[in-house]
């Protein structure tokens, strides 16, 4: 695995993370035994499905034929992973290695619907599908979810209006339970293109999964690269045996970099550090925050447990949130996400003055974060430096499976199931009291 992890200033013990060691084999253990419901995400990219891989493709060859637009309906799981990939990476299959001010867009646009209710957001969307030559993918297990249903519903309609009933079918792409559901039966009587949402594989572990590689492929981002990268990172959990040539998981020396954050992250929670805060200076890792709050937040907060995760984008929040790290209430830690190779650069110009002329914009972003880790290191703020080579779908898909396996031992080592969300379901219910409560205010009539 190509990422370093750096826990020199995380002010815990070398002895404290050694001696977790042998708990977060345990925790290890349990996810690759095949025992534990929702885990299949752990042997996915050594195991993965090529022939569904080649369908999958073929859908996003398809795609990028006839539209120009593809619209992504789904929330949570269902699109934060995808979305993450595609707003690091998209600008780089427009962009070759010397960033030119022209070059070719190898895939559709991405517009995301369904992850809000509101209605002038969705407007601006339903005001590009009729601009724009459009699909649509709708993902949803059930297709019972609120936010999705409605979303789905609305762009749907106004599909057929555009292209006709015929047309508009051949423009949908569906992915969703196997066998059962509201939009299981939708898709096969309808007769859209549909992939299936693993059983064994939840929401947000399964952006490596169709869930999330239509809509990354679409965008014209290598998947089977992702699939590589992941891959080499889910290596590290493997260990050959020569007499039968047989691998098992959970072997290996570079799992330690998975169990050492997992047993910090645990540690500085005992300490009383209940925020974690995920710090980026590459805006384009905005979204893999995202979906790092959620990974973390619905896997662990649970039982009273858990860390808060959050997210900053330096050097942006450093004016707002600056002044409350340096020397407000200490109950958080820093996990900064370092990219060594950003990619395109900008030479600042004489006109700006010294010390900045004639230095590039990436080499004072590099020095902003030293800084900022010099001062903090200063006021005691534990530190964790996660460096990422470069933003490449290789890369991106080693730190989908690196924090999916920390968050996985972490929730081990709580003690806690990191593979639920009971807490998500209250909200809906006492939404769905309301619902029928203005239903029933307004004589029966549709909200």
């Amino acid at each position: 695995m190509n990422l370093a992890i750096d826990l020199s200033k995380v002010r815990i013990k070398e002895a404290e993370i050694d001696a977790l060691a042998p708990r977060a084999e345990e925790a290890c253990l349990a996810l690759c035994s095949g025992n534990t419901e929702f885990t299949g995400w752990v042997r996915l990219p050594q195991e993965y499905d090529h022939e569904e891989l080649a369908t999958v493709l073929a859908a996003a060859e398809e795609i990028k034929k006839k539209c120009s637009l593809l619209i992504v309906i789904g929330i949570g799981g269902s699109y934060l992973g995808a979305r993450a990939v595609i707003e690091a990476l998209q600008s780089q299959t427009i962009l070759d290695g010397n960033c030119p001010d022209k070059a070719e867009n190898r895939g559709v646009r991405i517009l995301f619907a369904g992850n809000n209710i509101s209605g002038i957001y969705h407007m601006e969307i339903l005001h590009a599908l009729m601009r724009e030559e459009t699909c649509l993918c709708v993902i949803s297990k059930s297709g019972m979810t609120t936010e999705p249903l409605i979303a789905f519903t609305v762009l749907k309609d106004a599909l057929i209006r555009k292209y006709g009933e015929k047309e508009a079918k051949k423009r949908i792409y569906a992915i969703t339970d196997r066998q059962k559901g509201v939009l299981r039966e939708e898709a096969d009587r309808e007769g859209y293109t549909v992939f299936a949402v693993p059983e064994d594989i939840g929401g947000r572990y399964s952006v490596l999964t169709p869930v999330g590689l239509l809509p990354i492929a679409a965008a014209g981002i290598d998947v089977k690269e992702l699939l590589a990268g992941a891959k080499e990172a889910g290596a590290a959990f493997w260990v050959s045996e020569e007499a039968g040539h047989r691998k098992e998981f959970c072997g290996g020396d570079e799992k330690t970099a998975a169990y050492r954050y997992a047993a910090a992250r645990y540690l500085l929670e005992k300490k009383g550090k209940t925020v974690e805060i995920f710090e980026y200076y590459e805006p384009r890792l905005a979204y893999f925050a995202e979906w790092l709050k959620q990974l973390f937040g619905e896997s662990e907060g649970k039982e009273g447990k858990g860390l808060f995760p959050a997210s900053l984008s330096f050097s942006a929040d450093l004016h707002s949130m600056g002044q409350f790290l340096q020397e407000g209430r200490q109950i958080f830690f820093e996990t900064i996400l370092y990219v060594k190779k950003p990619g395109c650069d900008i030479i600042i110009p004489e006109s700006a003055g010294i010390p900045l002329a004639g230095k590039s914009m990436n080499q004072v972003n590099e020095a902003a974060m030293i800084g900022v880790i010099a001062a903090h290191e200063k006021v005691g703020i534990p530190m964790i430096k996660i460096e990422i080579p470069e933003l490449t779908p290789y890369y991106f898909g080693q730190m989908i499976y690196f924090f999916e396996m920390t968050c996985a031992v972490t929730g081990g080592l709580m003690g806690i199931n990191p593979f639920n969300q009971p807490g998500v379901e209250s909200y809906k219910a006492e939404m769905q009291k309301e619902l029928q409560r203005q239903t029933v205010a307004l004589g029966g009539a549709e909200v």
